[in-house]
């Protein structure tokens, strides 16, 4: 492809040729207001085909005399072009450097408020939990969550094809349930009930806090994973007053003073006798609801004494010592807090759900 010919120089007949590019480049040059604009001039005046240039391009056909006084001409203006180029550029740069130290964050200044992270409501009426037993003198205890079926269900007086276990729905971690040592996710915390009492002498007092899992159907009561405290009290003399005035004063200090309680029997393997707590109905006022079943109460946790062959199986003189036991849900303890009717919540993720805590 042929290259595309120059422009024919411009061929002026004289010096007002010169007199009319030097005012429209004067005057172009003042209405420049930016560095695209400035770039556009030099190349309309400038540049390799700019007007100025074509004129000098075009002095080889002019007379010598003529010549010689157009060619000054062109030169000085060309000079004076380049040198209110560079001024003019220099005045652009200038004001934007204005412009950015008018806008530039001034770091003396306080900062826009950033949003303070608050705990998960699960998190914070759990502390407000163990607050509670750790003021009785209770000490805080934590255990695995990937346990023996041991510990979950055997020394729980438990053992395999009991009808107990079908109270809970079990994640096996073994392959095969019936392996010498079978593992699981833990279904409650209460294996650390026997784990303690092995490694400890009374008088023992603590509250186990963990996560449990189950193998259910979630709906708005149930979650397969959900937050569990242990208490365990093993001394000379405890009875069960010191289990239903420990349950009171928690039930009292989580839910208010004024809150009523009431004790029902109920069973579990590893507590005789066992019971359950309830506390009468937030919202009806124990006038029966059908967030209480009609009933007016609602249970809030399980306990009982603990149960003596259990004391016998890790070295305790069931004559001398005697405890209790408890367990309960946490989620199910803010839910009775709050008013709030789905569990699911609590792990959701829900911004606007978290946000109100």
């Amino acid at each position: 492809m042929a290259a595309t010919p120059d422009p024919a120089p411009l061929m002026p007949s004289d010096n007002e040729s010169l007199t009319q590019i030097e005012s429209q480049a004067r005057s172009e040059l003042d209405a420049v207001d930016d560095d695209d604009a400035l770039e556009r001039w030099r190349v309309s005046y400038l540049g390799r085909r700019g007007r100025l240039t074509l004129v000098l391009r075009g002095l080889t056909s002019l007379p010598l005399e003529e010549r010689k006084s157009v060619g000054a001409q062109a030169n000085r203006l060309k000079r004076e072009l380049e040198a209110e180029l560079q001024e003019k550029k220099a005045r652009l740069g200038q004001s934007a450097t204005e412009a950015l130290i008018a806008e530039r964050i001034d770091v003396t200044l306080p900062g826009p408020p950033l949003r303070a992270g608050r705990l998960h409501p699960t998190t914070q009426t759990l502390r407000d939990m163990l607050d509670c037993f750790v003021s009785m003198g209770f000490q805080v205890v934590e255990g695995p969550e990937i346990e023996w079926d041991h510990y979950n269900f055997e020394a729980l007086r438990i053992p395999k094809d009991h009808p107990a276990r079908d109270m809970w729905d079990t994640l096996w971690i073994d392959a095969q349930e019936e392996s010498d040592r079978p593992m699981l996710l833990r279904t409650h915390t209460s294996p650390m009930q026997i784990r303690i009492m092995e490694q400890a002498q009374p008088p023992i007092r603590v509250v186990v806090p963990g996560k449990c899992y189950r193998y259910e159907a979630t709906d708005p009561t149930h979650e397969w994973m959900m937050t569990q405290v242990e208490g365990l009290a093993v001394d000379e003399g405890i009875s069960m007053a010191d289990l239903k005035g420990t349950l009171a004063d928690f039930a009292h200090r989580i839910f208010g003073p004024d809150r009523k309680v009431r004790f029902r029997c109920d069973y579990f393997p590893f507590v005789e006798p066992g019971m359950e707590l309830r506390i009468d109905c937030f919202l009806c006022g124990g006038e029966g609801c059908r967030t209480c079943s009609r009933s007016g109460w609602i249970e809030i946790l399980g306990a009982g004494m603990v149960h003596p062959e259990i004391l016998e199986s890790v070295g305790y003189d069931s004559e001398r010592y005697t405890g209790f036991a408890f367990g309960m849900g946490v989620e199910r303890i803010a839910m009775l807090r709050h008013g709030i009717d789905d569990i699911r919540l609590f792990y959701s993720n829900d911004l606007r759900f978290l946000d109100q805590f």
